[in-house]
């Protein structure tokens, strides 16, 4: 299989598990618990987990720079991305905050232009624009908040952009599994502080600890596995573009488990999106098959991290 089609369908497996964490965090709140237990526990078990596998599994752990690196990727870019997006919707309506959140892709593709010296072609700008449009057709009404709540989305959007950007430069020297691990670790070290100081509202009965349980081993484990392999296949832009994916699952599966409504203009969004990612993932894909050997392997050498080629 084309290394390019590989790397998008990680990144599909991984937006689909994130898009399913709302749904899950609807039950985990309708049993009582709030949104700092939610997060602590799902780093906490996610860490769990993925620490037991690495060490079943003989994985390496990254050391050193790239250790420190991921571990501030995990306990301030993460959490802060969080807590961020979290303290928008106060502000503002989550449809708002989510569009705001995925400008990300767009921020990921022009900030990479400009500090990593990734390629900036014109049908990737496209693909970047079609999939915000998507977006935004696809998370329909609700749009408005304060001017708070847009800063606080904002500010999500671009902690998370420099932390995709800074994550495929440390995967170019990291196990992806390992990389992943580090930074649940030290999201949930950060958690557990927060956890310690504050009064968290826990799930009460067995359907909310199963809620949570989901959003720790899907909408992480799986998610975050996926996306930090398929970064270093497919590198930080064109990973972020395909990862628009997750608000038409979590629309679609909302309409399917939660009896939301779905309209035709969010039907056009999703259509939109999944048009952008069939296109980019298929451009990449033709473009690495028509270049010689010499040129196909500096690609996939660039491809191990974003930007691994200069890491």
């Amino acid at each position: 299989m084309n290394q390019r089609v590989l790397g998008a369908l990680l990144v599909a497996v991984s937006a689909v598990s994130f898009g399913a964490m709302a749904i899950f965090a609807r039950y985990a709140y309708a049993d009582g618990a709030d949104v700092v237990a939610v997060l602590f526990l799902r780093f906490a078990i996610a860490a769990i987990l993925m620490s037991i596998y690495m060490a079943l599994a003989r994985r390496h752990w990254p050391r050193g720079r790239s250790l420190a690196i991921l571990a501030a990727m995990g306990g301030v870019g993460y959490v802060g991305q969080s807590l961020a997006f979290f303290s928008a919707l106060n502000h503002a309506t989550a449809g708002l905050v989510a569009l705001l959140l995925y400008l990300y892709p767009f921020l990921v593709t022009v900030l990479g232009a400009v500090f990593l010296r990734e390629p900036l072609g014109v049908g990737r700008v496209l693909a970047v624009l079609a999939a915000l449009v998507g977006t935004a057709l696809t998370l329909g009404g609700g749009i408005a908040g304060e001017p708070v709540g847009v800063a606080l989305g904002v500010a999500a959007a671009l902690i998370y952009s420099i932390y995709i950007l800074v994550g495929s430069r440390v995967l170019a020297r990291s196990d992806a599994m390992g990389a992943a691990t580090v930074v649940m670790i030290s999201a949930a070290v950060v958690f557990g502080a927060i956890t310690l100081a504050t009064r968290p509202r826990f799930p009460v009965e067995p359907a909310g600890w199963a809620a949570v349980l989901a959003i720790a081993v899907v909408s992480t484990v799986i998610a975050m596995g996926g996306f930090f392999a398929g970064i270093r296949l497919l590198g930080a832009a064109d990973a972020a573009t395909l990862s628009t994916l997750e608000p038409a699952v979590t629309i679609a599966l909302a309409a399917i488990f939660l009896d939301e409504p779905l309209n035709r203009l969010q039907l056009v969004g999703g259509a939109i999106i999944l048009a952008a990612v069939v296109w980019l993932t298929r451009a990449g894909a033709r473009n690495e098959d028509e270049k010689p050997d010499g040129c196909a392997a500096a690609a996939d050498t660039r491809a191990g991290g974003g930007a691994g080629s200069r890491a």
